[in-house]
Formats: C-alpha cells, structure tokens, sequence
C-alpha cells in the first residue's frame, strides 16, 4: 500500500537523504599534505642530486641494473638519481605539476599512485631493460602520473576527470609519444612501464573506492507500511 509521506518510516528517509546528498570533498589540509609529500619528494632529489655532485658522480652506478638480483633494491633508490643537473630539472617541472594534480585527492592517493608506479616501472626495466645498463631518474614516475590522469576518467566516468586528462594530453601528449620511442641513452623501458603502471593505478584504485562504497549504497531501501 502506498503511503502518505508523514507516515514514512524515519530510516528510510535517513537513507533517502544520505544516498541523495554528494560524496564529501576531500578536506583542504589533506590535499595540501598531498602536495607537501610532492614537494618533499622533488626536495630528497635535489638533495641527493648535490651529494651527487659532490662525490663526483658516484651515486649514479646506484640505479636499476637489469637482471641482477642485487639490484633490486634500487628500484626504490632510482627515481631519486639523475644524470646531472639538466635531467633532474626536466624531470622536475612535470613532476610536480601532475603530482600536485593528483594531490588534489589527497595524500592517501598521490602515494598510492606513486609506489604502484614505481614498482611497476622499476620492475618492468629490471625485466625487460638488456643488460649491462644502469636506469635511473624520475621520468618514469612522470609518465606515471600523466598516464593515470589521462585514464583515470575513463574508469571513474567523472566530468572532472576526464577534463583533466584532455588537458594532460594537450600538455604532455607529444612529449608522452616521443618518450616512448626506443632510443640510446633513454630509459624508454621506464617510462612505457611508468605509463602502465599510472593505467593500474587508476584502474585499481577506481575499484578499491567502488568496494569502499559498498554495496548498500547502490541497494534500493525497502519500505513497510507501519
């Protein structure tokens, strides 16, 4: 029986309300400890890039050697060394403007984004890189990071999301290609598996917030007649 709308039980209209009402927006102080844990990363660059420069170079033998079960280690070490002053600059600008548009969620995800690039990318060089080569630098998170921005809208179906990754595109869409041609000298295995790893990482996290939801929000309230 249908009923008059005084006579509606109030959980329901409890759970009317709440499903109705939008999603709460990331509070202020968490996006900007998302940018702080940008800013704290592209500092421990620099930082290393002088200690670097002071011991002659002799840092950079640290970085990704394929094939070596020894080096594994340094795909945590790697994004933090650069061939010079020059590379680490280039590295830096985009890294921290698409960090910090990630950062715009929060720092739970930047970081999120930011250990599953880096594992995917260092793994992905440590595998399929040849041989007697040393990987280095922060790029492979950059393409990371465009590369989730891109596709994040494509599996979160959000308006705001996908006109970031058309402005990512327009920004870093050549210089994206063009990373990715093979070449002497560049890690193109690093920044094609840094751009697969920003596709997991926006595919994964889309659904971890979808299990989050839970079920219960998408289940339609049933209503006794009192």
């Amino acid at each position: 029986m249908s009923l008059p709308h005084d006579d509606v039980p109030i959980a329901y209209l409890d759970a009317t309300m709440a499903a109705a009402s939008p999603p709460p927006s990331k509070p202020r102080d968490d996006r900007v400890n998302g940018a702080i844990f940008v800013a704290v990363l592209v500092v421990v660059m620099w930082c290393v890039e002088v200690i670097d420069t002071i011991s002659g170079g002799d840092l950079e033998r640290h970085g990704i050697e394929p094939h070596d079960p020894d080096a594994l280690p340094a795909i945590a070490a790697a994004p933090f060394l650069h061939a010079g002053w020059g590379h680490l600059i280039g590295n830096t600008i985009p890294f921290v403007i698409l960090g910090c548009m990630i950062a715009l969620s929060g720092l739970r995800r930047v970081i999120w984004v930011t250990v599953i690039v880096a594992v995917v990318a260092g793994l992905g060089v440590w595998i399929f890189a040849p041989a007697g080569t040393v990987h280095i630098g922060a790029s492979g998170l950059v393409f990371g990071y465009a590369s989730y921005l891109i596709f994040r809208g494509l599996f979160s179906r959000s308006v705001v999301h996908i006109g970031v990754g058309l402005v990512v595109v327009v920004l870093y869409g050549t210089t994206l290609l063009f990373g990715l041609a093979p070449r002497d000298g560049i890690s193109w295995q690093g920044h094609l598996f840094g751009a697969i790893g920003g596709v997991l990482a926006a595919w994964w996290l889309d659904r971890r917030e979808d299990k989050a939801s839970g079920p219960a929000d998408r289940t339609p309230v049933k209503v006794s007649a009192v």
